[in-house]
């Protein structure tokens, strides 16, 4: 890790190589399977509280070590040893389109608690998005192209006004924190008691399922500069599957005369091309985190399902063995049905998500990943049971702390 020198009058630090190349994709597929609109345009974000109410309360497991590495290092450099706070954790991805002019990050009186900042990059210009780059008003460095791994920590105050510039293509994806010396503000404070409410709950009293609960439709639903208007743009779950090669197909018949917004809460299947795959996930939500995650672990997991060459016979021997079937035009009406509604803009799409690549997909690796994702939440489920207790008892000593 090379670190750059601090100006005075623009105390600042750039962290090269501060988290590894896997803290980065653990990362990157907890925010596209898991995002939701974000707070300007063409931007998507994912906070700790929004995982937890939507019952994916595990996913918290990987940030928390780094909170703490990150939290440490601010305190080290700014010489504010056990003084600082969490306010905000979120992961934050720009989009085609997204840029922020110059802004310190207290500027609104709500803001002001927030004393210092910290960016992480989890993937790189020129390689995973163009335009993007980040820029101070003053001091050096003045400009900083982001790359993966590459963390930069800042005061909050005017002292490092920045700003970002428009994305052209791609996703630009950070994780970004500010701390505090306000003990009331105190992200764990909240977080604690949003587990307690909805982990350790469902764990003791009814049997405990890593299923992920949607949130309400509006939180996932995009369009152009923000608009409102329902006639135009997509549902961010279907756009990223599309993203990936995928349909989705619900076998009841629809009646557009009613309201189709529960929809998206109901069990389905996922199609790709003309076969329908015979897997039944138990809503859209459940189905994007387990296609996100075997596509940003597929050289790691068994290459799941995107393998690099390009042949066909394979994928037909698995048509031919049950695992999938042949879509029926009464099944593909029902996934343009679908689309009509949920993907009105698939160009927009296209735009917004780049698309993986879909040369190649193995049905019997992919049943593979399922397998593979329900050990991956189950481990992390354990871990974020053994890890509350000692986060209670951290938090209540740093609350005497600030008391005193």
């Amino acid at each position: 890790m090379a670190d750059m020198e601090m100006e005075e009058d623009h105390p600042r630090l750039i962290l090269h190589n501060f988290l590894t190349e896997d803290e980065c994709k653990e990362l990157e597929f907890i925010h596209k399977s898991c995002s939701t609109i974000g707070y300007r345009p063409n931007v998507f974000s994912t906070t700790l509280s929004h995982l937890i109410a939507t019952n994916s309360a595990h996913l918290i497991i990987p940030f928390l070590p780094i909170r703490d590495r990150l939290k440490e290092k601010v305190e080290e450099t700014f010489g504010c040893e056990y003084e600082l706070v969490t306010e905000f954790t979120g992961l934050i991805s720009w989009s085609r389109g997204a840029s922020i002019g110059w802004h310190s990050d207290d500027n609104r009186p709500y803001l002001k608690q927030r004393e210092f900042t910290a960016v992480c990059y989890l993937n790189s210009y020129g390689k995973d998005f163009e335009g993007g780059l980040f820029h101070f008003q003053d001091g050096e460095p003045k400009t900083i192209a982001p790359m993966v791994g590459d963390a930069v920590i800042y005061t909050a105050d005017g002292r490092n006004t920045h700003s970002v510039d428009e994305v052209t293509s791609g996703e630009r994806l950070t994780l970004t924190l500010w701390f505090s010396r306000d003990s009331s503000h105190d992200e764990d404070a909240k977080l604690i008691l949003l587990l307690e409410e909805n982990v350790l709950h469902k764990s003791n009293n009814v049997p405990w399922s890593l299923l992920p609960l949607p949130a309400s439709d509006n939180m996932y639903w995009f369009s152009p500069h923000q608009a409102s208007n329902q006639d135009i743009g997509f549902d961010i779950r279907l756009g990223r599957l599309h993203a990936l090669g995928f349909d989705v197909y619900y076998s009841r018949d629809m009646n557009f005369g009613s309201d189709l917004s529960e929809l998206l809460m109901e069990p389905m299947q996922l199609a790709r091309r003309d076969q329908l795959l015979d897997h039944k996930f138990v809503n859209v939500l459940h189905s994007l985190q387990i296609g996100e995650y075997v596509n940003l672990y597929d050289e790691q997991v068994a290459q799941f399902y995107f393998w690099k060459g390009c042949k066909s016979q394979a994928f037909t021997d698995e048509v031919q063995s049950g695992k999938a079937v042949r879509l029926s035009r009464s099944q593909s009406e029902k996934i343009t049905q679908v689309n009509s509604i949920f993907l009105k803009d698939t160009k927009l799409v296209e735009t917004v998500f780049q698309s993986a690549d879909q040369c190649y997909f193995n049905l019997a690796t992919f049943s593979a990943a399922i397998t593979e994702w329900e050990g991956y939440s189950c481990k992390l489920h354990e871990e974020i049971l053994l890890s509350l207790p000692q986060w209670r008892a951290h938090q209540a000593i740093y609350s005497v702390k600030f008391d005193v």
